[in-house]
């Protein structure tokens, strides 16, 4: 698979390009077992020309042929390389940046990789019913890990303390796992899917 980079990708983005667009599929909650129920999904990932990727998902659950019966949940969020803030970034808030992009070369990027060689990387995701999640990882080609350093929480809402998520592009097609630690239970599965690219 050919991944094109964008005219106006910001450099820092360069090692998360390969997720840009559009990509949906099935998928199983828990561990895939038979008895497991069906869902599928649509995520994108899309840039605007700053520091970071815009993440979201929607899901809906499915019968065993990929039929939908009804709304599953709504995901949005952030992704970014783990760095330093430079003078010139912006925020918080509206606070503009003095200069877009900070960084302007692949050898600025390729100073930030780390000691297994590929990046470390922030994503914040939020959820319906007062749930936040602040993940670090990294990212090396096209594989990401994720694992929770905070999970935010209203007062009202579920149980929720821990998670790990991991992407992959295999053969074209983006693959994912979400293990979570939720209502006393420990780290566990919770779903997974395979999408294609539609756009």
């Amino acid at each position: 698979m050919v991944t094109e980079l964008p005219t106006d990708l910001t450099p820092e983005l360069v090692p998360l390009s390969w997720l840009l667009g559009s990509w949906e599929g099935p998928g199983r909650l828990g561990e895939g077992a038979p008895e497991s129920e069906h869902f599928s999904q649509r995520v994108t990932f899309s840039q605007n020309g700053l520091p970071y990727l815009s993440y979201s998902a929607e899901s809906w659950l499915t019968d065993e042929d990929g039929n939908k019966l009804r709304s599953l949940s709504l995901e949005s969020g952030f992704c970014a390389l783990d760095r330093k803030l430079l003078s010139g970034d912006g925020g918080p808030g509206l606070e503009p940046a003095d200069i877009v992009p900070v960084m302007k070369t692949a050898d600025d990027v390729e100073a930030l990789r780390n000691e297994d060689g590929g990046f470390n990387i922030t994503a914040t995701i939020v959820h319906p019913g007062g749930i936040a999640e602040l993940y670090y990882g990294t990212i090396k080609g096209p594989q990401i890990q994720l694992s929770t350093d905070l999970v935010m929480r209203g007062q009202n809402s579920r149980e929720y303390t821990a998670g790990t998520r991991i992407f992959g592009l295999v053969n074209g097609d983006l693959y994912w796992r979400w293990d979570v630690s939720a209502e006393g239970k420990p780290l566990h599965a919770h779903a997974s899917a395979a999408l294609q690219k539609i756009n």
